[in-house]
């Protein structure tokens, strides 16, 4: 059984901080303002021999009109729905608040177990710290600080006991990860919750709305991945906020570990130069990568419209060219699914291997009729054995007399050639060149 474990609170109470504490690593993005965190935030924590996934919300106001406010209410409450247990924060310093009689009468009726942790004790005296929040009705209260962490160990002693066993989950860290990267506002979290088919992550009309990475499962049609939603990337000069700063960090990080790219551009205003800086950040970290051109219902056609557009990306991402490419619309519901089956295609040639005998066999006879230039003072480059290192990317190593001579467009002729051959489309290849 997955055990579930959500946090929830009105804003800056700690939740973030607390969420950190739990999983033991900086996840979730903590600032000294309210309305950092916007989306669920998932992390894994395990405590005692029960493993179990920790829900990060943002922090709950109950009847504001602000756009951003009444997306975090949502999510809130799909995080409530989705847990076992709930953790529910409150700030001890500044004691009992309206909204937090607003949050405990919401919890009352979940009919969840509820855990009221009060946040910032780090006095010795936890007991006048807490007693007023005995007045929210849910039972017993837990004294912590999730700064330095004292108090955890007893609220996570209580909450497992409350677990029905010890049986661990399936590891996802081994599932492909599929990163969707882009500019900010080109459709990223709309696709991933129409794939997953839960308004999973806020969308808004106001770019930067996602702040963090958020992972999510998608194991249905035969597909088992963890999809990655990201904060869209701007020019370096225009991210300001600190906020935003850690975000464009977050998703660095995402397309450095994740295993296939979906590198979205929005139809309407083309491709521009971030578009190209993404790609080449996804090509730069080796990793597998699709294009989509969201938004294509609101583009206005003539004859051969895609084909134009296709050429123009090409001309600008050039001269890793050999990427699938696919046109969809979010809103319409185009091709969505396509966009899944192809990141599945180029995750599954990322990890091909091909046959120290079949490179030679086919390669070898090419190098012959099209040899490499001569090298420094007019020798001859022999090529003479080609392997593919075992890694997770696809990297060839052609061994020959004089490795440092070999120009990089001949690299680019010997990369064209085991393209023609075999099917690498949308996967970056690495070839290197040893003396032998």
């Amino acid at each position: 059984m997955n055990n579930t474990i959500a946090i929830v609170g009105r804003p800056n109470v700690g939740k973030s901080t607390l969420f950190n504490r739990l999983i033991e690593r900086k996840e979730a993005i903590v600032e000294s303002v309210s309305g950092v965190t916007r989306d669920r935030i998932y992390g894994k924590s395990d405590w005692n021999g029960y493993q179990f996934s920790v829900i990060d919300t943002g922090g709950y106001v109950h009847g504001s009109d602000d756009t951003f406010e009444d997306e975090i209410r949502k999510q809130v409450l799909f995080a409530i729905d989705e847990a076992d247990a709930i953790i529910f924060v409150v700030d001890a310093k500044e004691g009992v608040n309206p909204l937090d009689d607003d949050i405990a009468r919401l919890l009352r009726r979940s009919k969840k177990d509820i855990f009221t942790v009060a946040n910032k004790v780090d006095s010795p005296d936890k007991t006048n710290a807490i007693i007023e929040f005995y007045s929210l009705g849910l039972g017993e209260v837990y004294a912590l600080s999730a700064v330095n962490g004292s108090g955890t160990g007893e609220l996570l002693d209580d909450i497992v006991k409350i677990f029905p066993s010890k049986t661990i989950s399936s590891e996802e860290t081994d599932l492909p990860r599929i990163a969707f990267v882009g500019r900010p506002n080109v459709g990223k979290s709309s696709i991933v919750n129409t794939l997953l088919g839960d308004q999973r992550n806020i969308v808004t009309d106001i770019a930067g709305t996602t702040r963090d990475s958020i992972y999510t499962r998608y194991n249905a049609f035969g597909h088992d991945f963890m999809l990655v939603d990201t904060a869209g990337l701007r020019k370096k000069e225009k991210v300001y906020e600190n906020i935003e700063f850690y975000s464009t960090l977050r998703t660095i990080r995402a397309i450095e570990n994740c295993d296939v790219c979906v590198v979205m551009i929005d139809a309407q205003t083309g491709v521009e130069k971030q578009d190209v800086a993404i790609f080449h950040l996804a090509h730069k970290n080796n990793k597998g990568i699709v294009v989509v051109v969201n938004k294509w219902d609101l583009v206005e056609k003539e004859t051969n419209t895609h084909l134009k557009f296709e050429i123009d990306l090409k001309e600008k991402i050039a001269p890793f060219t050999d990427v699938p490419i696919v046109f969809t619309s979010v809103l319409e519901k185009q091709r969505i699914f396509k966009t899944l089956e192809l990141a599945a295609e180029v995750f599954a040639r990322r990890s091909q291997k091909i046959p120290t005998s079949k490179l030679n066999d086919l390669l070898l006879p090419i190098i012959e009729n099209n040899p490499p230039p001569m090298g420094s003072r007019g020798r001859y480059i022999r090529i003479k054995y080609i392997m593919q290192i075992k890694t997770a990317t696809p990297m060839f190593i052609f061994f020959c007399n004089l490795p440092d001579d070999i120009k990089d467009s001949y690299r680019r002729f010997l990369e064209n050639k085991i393209r023609e051959h075999f099917d690498f489309t949308g996967v970056p290849i690495t070839i290197y060149f040893r003396a032998k």
